[in-house]
């Protein structure tokens, strides 16, 4: 990419900006080298990374970096050999911890989001977690190492704590004394080299033993060490060399510990430095409210309401700018410090910005492209020592572009062709235009000639532009005005100043017709332009509005149907209370009936009461089903013999037996059949076709089956094996028809089926118990099942 059309678009400044928002040195050394890309696939992939850290961050907030510093130095030091200070080896511990809390990080936003590049980056990253342990056993958060680090240290150092006590007190009884007290300058007790003196005057020298080891500035105080506590000090010498000698044997094994995974762990230190430039992309992105820019290389360039992301947000006016579609050059007209730079400068940093990665400072929508190369000729580059003119200047930059520039470039023309002869710079401009034009390359140039008006008129897939202007209050708006171009606002602006009415007349003779005619349209055009303006301004006001009508609506009636459906349930349960209640109270009479018919051997049927019994729990009131939400797609169509699910009836699996007229089909559910909606069921797939079973030589199996599931089944004159698969289909019809008991009938006989049928009773899973019946319930003949 071109080093001076970077320095010219300021890239640098953004650069500068993402290094400030990186958390470590690795990320602001990422950041540093930073450079946009001519790669599509490249610029895709980074800023999918940005996209997914912008949605972690969303998410989860900022990702974890604090502590995490750059230690590859000591790691490669570890690794040779070296002994790492205690610090050093604090920020190893600390850059473990930041790995796992790093992972842990990533894991919770992929629990809540997508984002495959961050997972791929963080899964191989290690966690010497024991390593990291070690460490802080043995040294403590300020960098020291801890007396729990080894047993021989903890002794080492008590003994040192019981040797300085011993001399301080020694030292402490002396100058209590008050004999010693007049010979010292300051009666108390203090440090040199390592060793405790006391502070003695000069003139007492003689009355103490022991060492000097320092004296006053003035030569008035001497720093003794007494006879009496030189061999406490020597042992205290002793115990510290001890003392120091193990520390480096702790620090040494550590760092052979570290050194051992020294290259592993200098990976993961540069995989943190990328997950901190990555974050500082996303951070970026949050704090200029950038977005995420579509990328092609078609050199097609569509930016809504781009902003300079350097300007402060709420001074800038934000430009719509389209390149690479019905026209590849743009020719920008207009009054000075009317924007014409800085729309310039938009369109080419922010191109640079997203070949980098980096969101833009545009709406949803954008459309960018990753260019070879990005040129720029902008501002007043005049260089005394060169002794260049402006137009000097213009032309060397020019020259060294035309020779680079390709059809896949992007070229960036501040005021072409100014500085010298209106004639020849507005000739030499239309030429050097005329010549990207035909190289197909992308353009957007600035300048004051009218002549390149006509120009652009003139040219297919080339356009007028203009920074709009507002003669009423003599200002510039900053607004870019594509497909109109720039008009003269002298005489506007002369009248508005305070010119007399005739010099303005006089100097309007002396422009051309065409001219004024022209100069009219524009004005026309102008107008026009901000009537539509206007009325999309308004269209969209009212569109918001309208939208956020209808979610207030929706919303409502959201509210509407979960009261609706909160009213129903509490008048089913009070309603299912009050049969409950009536339950329990014909629950006692049935019990009461039973007592009776055993007392006064009444013929009262067992299985009656269960009759009774089934249809008062019938009474009681099913619970409302949910409302489905509205689906958007048709109902799939169902046909007899599918098997379904009644939503209704809290997702109950059954059959379509036939569909009816109004959209209803009758489903076969257990030993129901019931009419409902088709809009109610679900298809679960078609039901299979079952074989017709042959009829049976033997014996019929009489079974009574009618609208009501019974509670008796007469297996007199089956086979054993016929009243298997017959009792087996009892049980379950029963079950389904939550029966808590029934009545098997295999007579009295020679006691064979009743012994089979029991033993298949015994086993099945839906009965609880069963038993021979009673006097009134058919005797031996009859056997009684309970079921679950």
């Amino acid at each position: 990419m071109n080093d001076k059309a970077l320095h010219t678009l300021e890239y640098d400044k953004i650069i500068q900006r993402l290094t400030a928002a990186c958390e470590t040195s690795l990320g602001k050394e990422l950041a540093g080298r930073l450079k946009p890309t001519r790669d599509i696939r490249e610029a895709q992939r980074l800023l999918q990374e940005t996209d997914e850290a912008v949605r972690a961050a969303a998410i989860k907030g900022s990702a974890p970096f604090g502590g995490i510093s750059d230690v590859r130095p000591e790691l490669t030091r570890a690794k040779l050999g070296g002994m790492l200070q205690p610090s050093e080896l604090m920020d190893i511990a600390q850059l473990i911890a930041g790995i796992r809390k790093l992972k842990r990080y990533v894991v919770s936003v992929t629990e809540e989001a997508q984002i495959p590049l961050l997972e791929d980056l963080v899964e191989p990253l290690t966690d010497f977690k024991s390593l990291e342990d070690e460490i802080r056993r043995c040294i403590d958060e300020q960098g020291d190492v801890l007396d729990s680090a080894s047993p021989e240290l903890g002794t080492i150092r008590r003994e040192i704590r019981v040797g300085e006590g011993r001399a301080r007190e020694k030292l402490e009884s002396m100058i209590r004394s008050s004999s010693v007290q007049k010979m010292l300058q300051d009666a108390l007790i203090t440090i040199r080299g390592d060793r405790y003196v006391i502070p003695v005057k000069q003139e007492y020298r003689g009355h103490f033993g022991g060492i000097v080891h320092d004296q006053s500035g003035s030569g008035a105080t001497l720093f003794i060490e007494p006879e009496a506590v030189v061999q406490l000090n020597n042992k205290l010498r002793e115990l510290k060399l001890r003392e120091q000698r193990e520390i480096e044997r702790i620090l040494r094994r550590l760092s052979e510990l570290t050194g051992e995974k020294a290259d592993l762990l200098a990976g993961d230190t540069e995989t943190l430095g990328l997950l901190d430039f990555i974050f500082a992309k996303a951070s970026l992105a949050q704090s200029d409210f950038a977005t995420l820019p579509a990328m092609n290389d078609e050199g097609r360039l569509d930016l809504r309401r781009a902003r300079h992301p350097l300007i402060d947000p709420k001074k800038v006016v934000p430009i719509d700018v389209e390149l690479g579609g019905a026209y590849s050059a743009i020719i920008v007209t207009g009054p000075n410090t009317g924007g014409k730079t800085v729309s310039l400068k938009t369109i080419g940093l922010l191109s640079l910005m997203a070949m980098s990665g980096l969101f833009v400072t545009a709406d949803e929508g954008s459309t960018l492209c990753v260019f070879d190369g990005i040129y720029a000729d902008i501002g007043d580059e005049q260089s005394i020592e060169q002794n260049l003119s402006t137009f000097s200047s213009h032309m060397t930059n020019l020259i060294s572009m035309l020779d680079q520039v390709t059809a896949k470039s992007l070229v960036l023309l501040d005021e072409l062709g100014a500085g010298t002869d209106p004639a020849e710079g507005s000739a030499l401009a239309i030429a050097i235009l005329e010549h990207l034009h035909r190289i197909g390359c992308r353009i957007v140039a600035t300048t004051h000639y009218s002549e390149l008006k006509a120009y652009a008129y003139n040219r297919d897939g080339i356009t007028n532009a203009s920074m709009e202007f507002d003669v009423a209050t003599l200002r510039p708006t900053y607004r870019l005005l594509v497909g109109v171009p720039g008009r003269s606002n002298a005489f506007a602006i002369a009248e508005r100043l305070g010119l007399k009415r005739s010099i303005i007349e006089h100097a309007k003779g002396e422009v051309s017709e065409d001219e004024l005619k022209v100069d009219t349209m524009i004005a026309s055009l102008e107008q026009d332009r901000r009537r539509a303006e206007s009325e999309r301004v308004t269209a969209e006001r009212l569109r918001a509005e309208v939208e956020k009508l209808r979610q207030q609506i929706e919303e409502e009636r959201s509210r509407f149907q979960e009261q609706k459906v909160k009213l129903l349930d509490e008048a089913r349960e009070e309603a299912r209370q009050s049969v409950a209640k009536a339950r329990r109270e014909a629950e006692e009479i049935i019990s009461d009936l039973r007592k009776m018919a055993l007392e006064e051997g009444a013929s009262i049927k067992e299985h009656k009461l269960i009759e009774s019994r089934r249809r008062l729990e019938d009474a009681v009131p099913a619970p409302a089903a949910r409302p489905r939400a509205a689906a958007g797609a048709k109902t799939a169509k169902i046909e007899p013999g599918d098997e379904v699910r009644v939503h209704s009836l809290g997702g109950q699996k059954g059959h379509v037996v036939e569909l009816t007229g109004n959209a209803e089909a009758v489903v076969q559910l257990g030993i129901m059949k019931m009419k409902v909606a088709l809009a109610d069921l679900e298809p679960m797939g078609k039901k299979p076709q079952a074989k017709t079973p042959a009829k049976s030589a033997g014996a019929s199996v009489k079974r009574t089956r009618d609208e009501n599931m019974r509670s008796e089944l007469d297996l007199r004159g089956a086979t054993l094996d016929e009243a298997i698969l017959e009792v087996d289909r009892f049980l379950d019809e029963a079950f389904l028809a939550n029966l808590g008991q029934v009545y098997v009938i295999h007579g009295k006989g020679t006691g064979a089926l009743r012994t089979g049928v029991q033993d298949f009773l015994r086993r099945h899973k839906h009965v609880k118990s069963f038993r021979l019946g009673h006097y009134g319930e058919g005797g031996a003949g009859v056997t009684v099942a309970e079921l679950h």
